[in-house]
């Protein structure tokens, strides 16, 4: 039996000139597991807000969302609201009190339940969530990894029938989005749960879902089981921009063209290489050497940094030297201080122990905003933050005129920036109005448009599509040939792999290991791609799909 209907479903915003969705029809099976993905911007965060009642943004809608037989319009608000648990993109939009066992309990108070069963339904997802060690703890003091798990025990906390999550995973490690994946399955499968997760990472979501629904300029492409996908998009257009989002071992199995059942997981890629090429004349690929080290563009000696004088330390003698034109990802774990680190490289922060080095010269000696004029720039991890104006245009415009520009050069500017990030369309568009991944995009854009020396990132593939990640990789090597050093902190091990001239892994408060990517990945068990972990028993430094498929063809198959 359904749990939900949505018929012909079409949405458009204020102002807009087209609609964001247009006549979207399917159904979800009570129970189910349905794993929603598309291109930035085709609908899908929309889409979930329509079906959460209360958070329906305004505009000109049409059509039907029914709900267990019931028309949306026509549901108890009681019904409404806890029958469907909603969980966002960013857990501290979500958390909204200050203790954690408050948070628990903050909504079944909102909707009066006596004080017996709030504490018993707390205890109970307290312990099941595994939240018993930090249950009297300041929200404020949890990783993301912990706000997230929390927003979801308090939205459980509710017993919703219908559970939509808007990219639950994007700001979390690899190791923190596996557990939070787990669970989404775990309560799956034990309760019935019908879940509806949009996701971009789909490797660990996409094999345990019932069905994939791809939204594609507003309306369903396709909708149906995991192992299917592949084909239906080919028959749709042999070169579909999705299939760069398909999880690595669907990717290596279309790239290959063997026949043979479609492999989802890295298990049954490692079955499907061993199959049907496990000769093994060469076992790793050829690297060129790497280029010489030329000049620092950016060196942390012996940093030492906290927050508040009575706090930890979240920096600890750290060191760090990156080269000019060099693409360096930092990746580690939630909390860790990867941001804090890239505050204090931008100057947003003072440490108080040790060198930062700009160019050779310390960050303290750049007189007022010279830091900023074509030597640095820093992407932050919220995108929002970077918009001031009521259009993305008018932003991009402000500026230039802060960089001196002229009205014609100027529009130069932002013509060439917004046709490589593929914006374009945005540009008249309020920057909240648009998707996570339009925002950060956007973002990008705004950031490119002051010219530095040096790109600081942080979280730059949080929210958007893997055709989107090609494109920012396109940008960052011609950024690269133009001299150009980025530092990249980043959860995205994939892109990593793909973009980095160096990774280097940060845990307690330093950098405790850097090296060229196939190196780096092949040596880590968690911190590496699936690529690497579908192909290390055959190939030595095979860290990306890529990588994989050109061993298996010089290798050759099994005959």
């Amino acid at each position: 039996m359904e749990i939900l209907r949505v018929q012909n479903l079409s949405f458009r915003y204020p102002g807009a000139k087209q609609d964001t969705l247009c006549k979207l029809s399917f159904e979800v099976p009570s129970g189910a597991f349905i794993l929603l993905c598309g291109e930035s911007g085709c609908g899908k965060s929309t889409l979930l807000k329509l079906l959460k009642r209360e958070l329906a943004p305004f505009g000109e809608k049409s059509g039907e969302i029914v709900y267990e037989g019931v028309r949306q319009q026509d549901m108890d608000d009681r019904d409404a609201a806890c029958k469907i648990g909603f969980v966002q993109q960013n857990p501290e939009s979500q958390v909204v009190t200050d203790k954690v066992w408050h948070e628990l309990a903050f909504g079944l108070e909102s909707l009066g339940y006596s004080t017996p069963v709030i504490r018993r339904r707390v205890a109970e997802m307290a312990s099941y969530f595994g939240i018993q060690e930090w249950f009297r703890r300041n929200t404020s003091a949890l990783s993301g990894g912990q706000k997230q798990m929390l927003s979801l025990a308090s939205v459980m906390a509710m017993q919703p029938k219908l559970l939509l999550l808007d990219e639950p995973t994007s700001q979390l490690d690899p190791i923190a989005a596996a557990e939070f994946i787990a669970t989404l399955q775990k309560l799956n499968r034990e309760l019935g749960l019908t879940i509806l997760l949009v996701e971009h990472r789909l490797e660990e979501v996409f094999p345990i879902a019932d069905r994939v629904l791809i939204l594609e300029n507003g309306t369903a492409a396709v909708y149906d089981r995991p192992e299917n996908i592949a084909a239906r998009l080919r028959e749709i257009r042999p070169d579909h921009r999705m299939f760069a989002a398909l999880p690595s071992a669907v990717r290596i199995f279309e790239a290959l063209s063997v026949e043979a059942p479609c492999p989802l997981t890295v298990k049954d890629g490692r079955r499907f290489l061993t199959g049907h090429f496990n000769n093994r004349r060469t076992d790793r690929l050829a690297e060129a050497a790497p280029a010489p080290a030329t000049e620092k563009a950016l060196a942390l000696k012996d940093v030492w940094f906290r927050y508040e004088k009575n706090l930890p330390d979240v920096l600890r003698g750290l060191s760090l030297s990156v080269y000019r034109g060099e693409v360096l990802c930092v990746l580690g774990g939630n909390g860790t201080g990867k941001t804090t680190m890239l505050n204090l490289m931008a100057g947003l922060s003072k440490a108080y122990r040790g060198k930062i080095l700009i160019g050779g010269k310390k960050i303290g000696s750049y007189p007022g905003n010279t830091l900023y004029r074509h030597n640095l720039a820093m992407l932050p991890q919220n995108p929002q933050t970077v918009f001031l104006e009521k259009t993305v245009r008018k932003d991009y415009e402000e500026i230039c005129s802060v960089m001196g520009y002229g009205e014609q050069e100027s529009e130069q500017h932002i013509a060439r920036i917004a046709a490589q990030l593929e914006i374009t369309p945005l540009l008249a568009k309020h920057p909240y109005d648009l998707s996570g991944g339009e925002q950060q995009k956007a973002a990008l854009g705004k950031i490119l448009l002051l010219q530095p020396q040096i790109l600081l990132l942080d979280e730059p593939t949080k929210g958007i599509d893997a055709f989107s990640k090609q494109t920012l990789l396109s940008i960052l090597r011609r950024l690269k040939q133009q001299g150009i050093t980025v530092v990249m902190v980043t959860h995205d091990v994939e892109f990593a792999a793909k973009a980095a001239d160096r990774c280097a892994l940060f845990f307690d408060g330093e950098i405790v290991s850097a090296d060229r990517p196939p190196a780096f990945f092949s040596d880590n068990n968690f911190y590496t791609t699936a690529a690497n972990r579908i192909s290390r028993h055959l190939y030595q430094n095979a860290v990306t799909c890529e990588d994989v498929v050109a061993l298996c063809k010089q290798n050759g198959g099994i005959s």
